[in-house]
C-alpha cells in the first residue's frame, strides 16, 4: 500500500480550513459571546413558547398548541421527531459552528463537494464555493431569521452531488450521497426549498436523458434512476414523520383547496394567486444579479453628502433635523415589490463566469444550469409575468402550495456560480482551443462589463428611479427628487463596481489562458476578488449590527402592563386579542397567552377565511366604540381580553365579558347546505344559543333537538395542549359546543372514558351530543401519523447507517486497492 500523500489533501484541508475562518470572520460578534438577533426567529420563539415549555416539563411532544389562532397543530412550528437517527449528521457536516456560522460553513462544504464531483480542481472549487456561499440571498435570510430555509439551501448542492455521482455510473457512493444528503435536506424542514431542489434534478435528469439516448446506453440511465429512486425512497422514510403529518395537516390549511366558491379566478388547488404572487421580482429587477442596487437595495440611512441631505439645506431645513431625518432608514428601495431586506445578487464575477459558460461549456451540464437558471428567473417574475406563473400554479403538482415566488432565484443562485466555475475549468483545459477560448473571454466580458458601464455612465436613460409607492409618503416632491437623485448615484456606484470586477476577473483569465501566470496563483486570485467582490455586499444587510446580548436573543419579548394583568388571571384557557401589534403576523403575544393571532405560513384554511370573513370586520365593529360587543366569533372563540393602546399609547387590557367561555350548551341548531352558507351564517349570528352545521354532519344529530336548561353546564377541569378535560352536568341530552378549533386527523373524544363521535360547527369548532347527568368528557391529541411514523422512521434510519457504514468500508477498501 502507497502512504498517504499529504500534498494531495493540503487544498481540501486548506479549503475546510479557509471555509471556517472566513465563516468566524465574518461572524466575529460571536467570538464576543453575543447572539444573533432575528425577527423570524423572535416570532417563532413567540409561537413555540407553550410547546416548549410542555416538552421541557414532560419531556413529550404535545403535537399541538393553542398558543397562535386559536389552536393549530405542532407539526410546522416545533417538533421533534427523534426517530430519524440520521440528523446527527448535520452536526459533522457543520462542525458544531456556533450559529450562523455553522449554515454559511454549511453553504461552503456542500458546494465544495458538488464541484470536487465534477472534478473541478480543488483550489478553484474553494473559489466557487466562495461564489456560492457569498450570494447575498443566503445572507439576508439568515438576518430575518429563516433559519430552517438557510439550512435546507446548505444541502443542496451534496443532493445533487450524489445524483450527478449516480448518473455517472459511480452507483453506490452515489446513491448513499443521495439518500444521506437528501434525508439532511428533507430534515431541515423547508418544503419550499426542497422542491425547487426537485426542480433542478428534474431538469437534470432530462437533459442526462437524452445525452443517453444520443449516446445509446439508455440501460445504464435507467439503473442510475432506479438508485436515485432507490435513495430517495430512504431519505424519505427516514423523515417519514413530519413529511405525513405536514402532507395530512397541509390540506386543511391555506396551501390547501378552499371549499368556498367566492373569486374563483384568484384561486387554485393550493394558495391563492394573489397571495401566492404577493412578493414577485420585477423584469427589470433581475439585474441585481449582477449589481446589487440597481433598484435601491433595501431601506437604509444617507449621509450628510446625499442628494437628499443636499435638497433640504436648499430648503433651509436645520442641520440637525437633516441629520435626524437621513440618519433614519429611508426607502431607497423602488422596485416591483412591495418591499425586500435586499436584492438577491450573485456576484458580478460570478455572472461573468456564467455567461462566459454558455459560450464554452458543452453537453448536458450547460443546457442543465441554463434552463434552470432561465426557468427560475421567470418564475421570479410572478405577477410580472402571469400567464407563465399561471401555467405552473394550474397544472405543475405542488408549485401553488408555495408563497414568494422570488424564492425561486435560489435555483439560479445554485446553477449560475456552477456554470461559471465549470467555464473556469473549460478554459484551463490544456486540449482546448486558444484561439476561440479567448474569443469567448472577449464576448462574455464585452456583454458583462458592457451592460455595466452603460448603467454607470448614462443610468438615466433607461430608468426612471420612482417607486410606485413614493407619492403614498407624504413628504414633498423636493425630497422625493432627492431620494431619486440619491437611488441613481447608488446603482452607478455599483454599477462600476461591478465593471471594474468584472475587468479584474478577465484580465486573470486572460493571464492564464496566455501563461502568463501559474493555474495556482490564478485560482488564489479568484478567491481573492470574489470575497473582494461579496463580501461587503452581504456586510449591507447582515453586520455586526445583527449581533446582540445573549438574553436579548434568550427572552425575546418583554411583558407589557397590559400582559401583566392577564397573567393574574387563573382560568386555565382563554384567549387574547393584541390590537397593539400586527395581530395576524406577529407572534409575541402567544409568549405570553393564547392568541386569536399569530405568525404563520400554514394556518388552517378555515380560520383564515374567518379572519377574512367575520373576524377582521368584528374588529373594526369594537375598535370604533371600545365597547361595541356584537362580535359572535370572538365571542365564541373565547376572546376574554382585547389588548389595546390608551391614551399614551401604552397597551391595556380589555376584558370581554360576552366571551361565551370553554363550552356551552346551545338549544338550536341550523343547518346550511354548503360552506358558502355556513360562512355567511357565522357573521352574524348568537353563538351562545345556536349551532350552525353543515350538512355533512346530519348523521351526527339525526333524530336529536338539542334541549338546554338554565342550570346545564360545562366546566373546564383539566387544560394541557394535547389533552382537554371537561365535566358536563345536563338534564336532557344536550348539544356542548367546545371553544376548540376542529381537526378531525389527531384529535378524539371522550365520554367517561369511551369513544364518542364529535364534529365541526360555526365553521371552525368542534361540537358534541352529550347524554344527560353528570359526565367526564375529554379531548385527546393523538395523531396515528406520529405513532406510526416515528416507528418506521427509526427502522429506516437504522438500516440507511448501516449502509452507509458498509459502504463506506466497501469504497475505502476499494481505495487502499487502487493505492496499493
Amino acid at each position: 500500500m502507497k502512504k498517504i500523500d499529504f500534498k494531495k489533501t493540503l487544498p481540501y484541508l486548506a479549503g475546510i480550513l479557509i471555509f471556517i475562518l472566513i465563516a468566524i470572520i465574518y461572524f466575529s460578534p460571536l467570538l464576543e459571546g453575543k447572539k444573533i438577533l432575528q425577527q423570524d426567529i423572535m416570532n417563532f420563539q413567540g409561537g413555540a413558547k407553550e410547546i416548549i415549555d410542555f416538552r421541557t416539563q414532560t419531556g413529550t411532544e404535545p403535537l399541538w398548541t393553542n398558543s397562535m389562532f386559536s389552536g393549530m397543530p405542532a407539526y410546522q412550528i416545533s417538533t421533534k421527531y427523534t426517530g430519524n437517527l440520521v440528523g446527527f449528521l448535520d452536526k459533522i457536516f457543520t462542525l458544531g459552528l456556533p450559529h450562523p456560522a455553522n449554515y454559511v460553513f454549511l453553504y461552503f462544504i456542500g458546494f465544495f463537494i458538488l464541484l470536487l464531483v465534477l472534478r473541478v480542481n480543488p483550489w478553484l472549487s474553494i473559489a466557487g464555493a466562495i461564489g456560492f456561499a457569498f450570494s447575498s440571498f443566503f445572507f439576508i435570510i439568515i438576518d430575518v431569521g429563516h433559519n430552517s430555509q438557510a439550512h435546507a439551501i446548505g444541502y443542496m448542492a451534496p443532493v445533487l452531488a450524489g445524483i450527478i455521482l449516480t448518473l455517472r455510473r459511480k452507483y453506490l457512493l452515489g446513491g448513499l450521497l443521495t439518500a444521506v444528503f437528501l434525508s439532511l435536506e428533507l430534515k431541515a424542514n423547508h418544503p419550499q426549498i426542497t422542491y425547487y431542489l426537485v426542480m433542478m434534478a428534474f431538469i437534470l435528469g432530462i437533459a442526462e436523458l437524452v445525452q443517453a439516448l444520443k449516446e445509446k446506453r439508455f440501460m445504464t440511465y435507467a439503473l442510475s434512476i432506479g438508485i436515485i429512486f432507490i435513495a430517495s425512497l430512504f431519505a424519505l422514510l427516514t423523515n417519514i414523520t413530519s413529511l405525513w403529518a405536514t402532507s395530512e395537516y397541509g390540506k386543511d390549511t391555506i396551501r390547501g383547496k378552499s371549499e368556498l366558491t367566492s373569486e374563483k379566478e384568484n384561486r387554485t388547488s393550493g394558495l391563492d394567486k394573489d397571495y401566492a404572487t404577493f412578493w414577485s421580482y420585477g423584469v427589470g429587477e433581475t439585474m441585481t444579479l449582477l449589481i446589487p442596487n440597481f433598484y435601491g437595495g433595501t431601506s437604509q440611512k444617507l449621509d450628510m453628502n446625499s442628494s437628499t441631505a443636499k435638497a433640504m439645506r436648499t430648503n433651509n431645513v436645520p442641520e440637525e433635523s437633516i441629520s435626524q431625518f437621513v440618519n433614519q432608514r429611508l426607502p431607497m428601495y423602488w422596485g416591483a415589490q412591495p418591499g425586500t431586506s435586499g436584492p438577491v445578487y450573485v456576484g458580478a464575477i460570478i455572472f461573468f463566469l456564467f455567461v462566459l459558460g454558455i459560450f464554452v461549456v458543452k453537453g448536458p451540464l450547460k443546457w442543465w444550469l441554463l434552463a434552470s437558471t432561465l426557468l427560475s428567473v421567470m418564475l421570479a417574475w410572478g405577477h410580472n409575468f402571469m400567464w407563465f406563473t399561471e401555467f405552473f400554479m394550474n397544472y405543475i403538482p405542488g408549485y401553488n402550495k408555495f408563497r414568494a415566488v422570488t424564492m425561486t432565484l435560489v435555483i439560479a443562485e445554485v446553477a449560475m456560480p456552477l456554470l461559471g466555475i465549470l467555464a473556469v475549468k473549460e478554459l484551463l483545459d490544456p486540449v482546448m482551443n486558444r484561439k476561440k477560448m479567448f474569443k469567448n473571454l472577449i464576448i462574455a466580458t464585452g456583454i458583462t462589463g458592457g451592460i455595466s458601464l452603460i448603467f454607470a455612465l448614462i443610468p438615466g436613460t433607461f430608468l426612471s428611479f420612482s417607486g410606485a409607492g413614493d407619492a403614498s409618503f407624504g413628504l414633498p416632491d423636493w425630497i422625493i427628487q432627492g431620494f431619486r437623485d440619491d437611488r441613481m448615484k447608488m446603482l452607478r456606484i455599483d454599477a462600476f463596481r461591478s465593471f471594474v470586477f468584472i475587468l479584474l476577473a478577465a484580465a486573470v483569465l486572460w493571464a492564464v489562458l496566455f501563461a502568463k501566470i501559474k493555474k495556482q496563483y490564478a485560482f488564489l486570485i479568484l478567491i481573492v476578488l470574489i470575497l473582494a467582490d461579496m463580501f461587503p455586499v452581504n456586510k449591507r444587510y447582515l453586520n455586526d449590527e445583527s449581533f446582540t446580548t445573549p438574553s436579548r436573543v434568550d427572552v425575546p419579548f418583554d411583558p407589557s402592563p397590559a400582559d401583566l394583568q392577564i397573567l393574574k388571571d387563573q382560568d386555565p384557557d382563554f384567549r387574547v386579542l393584541n390590537l397593539t401589534v400586527s395581530t395576524f403576523n406577529d407572534a409575541s403575544t402567544s409568549y405570553f397567552h393564547k392568541s386569536i393571532g399569530g405568525y404563520h405560513g400554514a394556518k388552517f384554511r378555515r380560520y383564515q377565511e374567518l379572519i377574512d370573513n367575520a373576524i377582521q370586520q368584528e374588529i373594526q365593529v369594537f375598535a370604533k366604540t371600545m365597547s361595541n360587543w356584537q362580535t359572535p366569533a370572538l365571542n365564541m372563540l373565547n376572546t376574554k381580553y382585547i389588548i389595546v393602546p390608551d391614551t399614551n399609547k401604552t397597551p391595556v387590557a380589555v376584558q370581554n365579558h360576552h366571551a361565551l367561555g370553554n363550552a356551552w350548551f346551545v338549544n338550536e341548531i341550523k343547518v346550511v347546505d354548503n360552506p358558502d352558507q355556513e360562512i355567511e351564517a357565522v357573521k352574524n349570528f348568537a353563538p351562545a344559543n345556536l349551532a350552525i352545521i353543515d350538512k355533512r354532519f346530519l348523521t351526527e344529530i339525526k333524530g336529536f333537538t338539542p334541549q338546554r336548561d338554565s342550570m346545564d353546564k360545562i366546566r373546564l377541569e383539566k387544560y394541557l395542549p394535547n389533552y382537554l378535560k371537561y365535566t358536563s352536568t345536563s338534564r336532557n341530552e344536550g348539544l356542548a359546543v367546545f371553544s376548540e378549533i376542529y381537526y378531525d386527523k389527531g384529535w378524539k373524544a371522550f365520554i367517561d372514558g369511551k369513544p364518542s363521535p364529535h364534529f365541526r360547527v360555526n365553521y371552525v369548532l368542534r361540537s358534541m351530543r352529550v347524554p344527560a347527568g353528570t359526565h367526564e368528557i375529554e379531548f385527546r391529541f393523538e395523531p396515528s401519523v406520529y405513532i406510526t411514523g416515528e416507528k418506521i422512521s427509526l427502522v429506516s434510519s437504522i438500516i440507511l447507517l448501516l449502509l452507509v457504514v458498509g459502504g463506506g468500508f466497501i469504497e475505502i477498501r476499494k481505495t487502499l486497492r487502487k493505492e496499493a
